[in-house]
């Protein structure tokens, strides 16, 4: 009995826990989860750039489709706020980004400063920080991309009313697959985005066409 219970102190003192086992054989696995607020910095700016674009110069063509029927000044009328709005837009984002950037960098100084215990700096917070000639890129770039689609879309038809109805399709097909491309990178719901998108646009090119027919009809 005696070596009967020295053998099994000996046996539990050198036997591991099944805990212990456990843990060493299936180590705890990192769970990695992409952080998709990383991609807010351009994406915002290159959904708001593709869907400025499309509205703008699909508004600003329907506006001088509304008073003249030549396609001639359609075109050219496009072109030309296709070049100054994308460089309105990449100039204001840069702009807009930048103030966002300087206030941003003086908030970590400002907690750096505070702590005063030689902690080491927040790299967490540095990657987070915008990039303004990333955002002006994406959202000059997308702008003209956007401006595009009505432009190509009025090249190529001669007849007026075709012509109206080929940019406001064109615009339309377009609305609606830049609100689905935003929110599946977003990760954000499909319909309501491309709903949301989709139903400003309309609005803004019957606004557009309304009011200059009726400016046009009163002879200024």
């Amino acid at each position: 009995m005696t070596t009967n219970q020295k053998s099994l102190n000996v046996d539990a003192r050198f036997a591991l826990p099944d805990n212990d086992c456990e843990q060493q054989a299936t180590p705890d696995a990192e769970i990695i989860e992409f952080d998709y607020s990383k991609r807010s910095q351009w994406l915002r700016a290159a959904v708001l750039g593709a869907t400025d674009g499309l509205v703008s110069i699909g508004s600003l063509m329907m506006g001088v489709g509304a008073v003249k029927q030549d396609a001639k000044a359609m075109i050219l009328t496009g072109c030309a706020g296709l070049v100054a709005g994308a460089c309105s837009m990449a100039i204001g984002e840069f702009v807009s980004v930048q103030s966002q950037l300087d206030i941003e960098v003086a908030q970590i100084k400002r907690d750096n400063a505070r702590r005063a215990t030689g902690e080491p700096e927040n790299e967490g917070a540095k990657e987070k920080l915008p990039n303004p000639a990333q955002a002006s890129a994406a959202s000059a770039v997308a702008f003209a991309i956007g401006a595009a689609v009505p432009l190509l879309a009025a090249s190529f038809i001669g007849e007026y009313k075709l012509r109206l109805g080929m940019v406001i399709g064109a615009v339309t097909v377009a609305l609606v697959l830049f609100g689905w491309l935003g929110a599946v990178l977003g990760k954000a719901p499909i319909i309501k985005s491309s709903l949301t998108i989709l139903i400003g646009g309309w609005l803004a090119m019957a606004i557009t066409f309304g009011l200059t027919k009726l400016i046009g009809a009163s002879g200024l």
